[in-house]
């Protein structure tokens, strides 16, 4: 048996998603995928001894496999033989296998462009919200850290967050997302996932901000892009289970010092 042919996973393999319990962090990302395609799947953050899972990916002894590097970190997604890390790769490899990307010869090369706007949602939502609360370094808390955090959570709220939110406004008016609301080729994508995700997880933690942008009506089609994610069946039925893990001090997290307006009120 070739390489190649030793990591293709069987369809019927199931899915394990490793990641830390406690709070959603970006393993959401992935959970919505999961979700909404309807798949039984294994999470580490839903079982009580799931975390040495996690831990045991980290030890310094693990060198992977004879087809798998180790991973850097969460989350981790195991699929038969396969394992992966980062989220915008896993993203790439659950779209098609779960029907979150266009299949049909209209749209040429789709999975790059649901992946583009993937990879935008996660720049904004992933990587620069968590140096919002973490802008000098990931291995100092928060507290050690707090003035330089308001600066940086200011301009985040004030500049770099109006810039995205117009910028999905702009995707969504134009001619390739379809007749609306979703962001690529008129139906629900990955990407919707993840800016829904990453919008969510704005209104927990940036709540003057959020409520202020969606009351100016400059960006009507990104919430009412995130209303028709909300009222997917399979996604409304997670989001009211225990499943959905609550927000604490994760990638999403609320500091009322750090819940500024859009505009400077000082």
């Amino acid at each position: 048996m070739s390489s190649q042919e030793s990591q293709v996973s069987p369809k019927d393999a199931s899915y394990e998603l490793l990641y830390w319990p406690g709070f959603p962090g970006r393993g959401e990302f992935i959970r919505l995928a999961l979700e909404e395609a309807g798949i039984t799947y294994m999470d580490t953050a839903q079982f009580k001894n799931g975390i040495d899972q996690v831990i045991a990916q980290y030890d310094e002894k693990n060198l992977g496999d004879d087809f798998n590097p180790p991973p850097f970190a969460c989350p981790i997604l195991r699929h038969g033989d396969l394992l992966i890390s980062q989220t915008s790769n896993i993203l790439l490899y659950l779209g098609p296998r779960l029907g979150l990307v266009p299949k049909d010869d209209k749209h040429h090369d789709a999975l790059y462009k649901v992946n583009m706007l993937a990879l935008t949602a996660l720049d904004a939502f992933s990587n620069e919200m968590h140096e919002s609360h973490h802008p000098i370094s990931v291995g100092l808390y928060y507290e050690d850290q707090k003035d330089e955090a308001k600066r940086r959570t200011k301009d985040f709220v004030q500049t770099r967050l109006p810039k995205f939110l117009s910028y999905f406004e702009r995707v969504i008016q134009g001619k390739a997302s379809g007749e609306g609301p979703w962001l690529y080729s008129g139906q629900l994508t990955y990407a919707d996932l993840v800016l829904f995700q990453g919008l969510n997880g704005a209104k927990h933690s940036f709540r003057k901000a959020m409520a202020a942008a969606e009351k100016s009506g400059k960006y009507n089609r990104v919430f009412e892009l995130y209303e028709a994610v909300k009222e997917r069946p399979k996604i409304k039925d997670y989001l009211a289970s225990k499943r959905r893990l609550n927000y604490a001090n994760g990638l999403f997290r609320y500091y009322e010092e750090l819940d500024f307006d859009l505009e400077d009120r000082d």
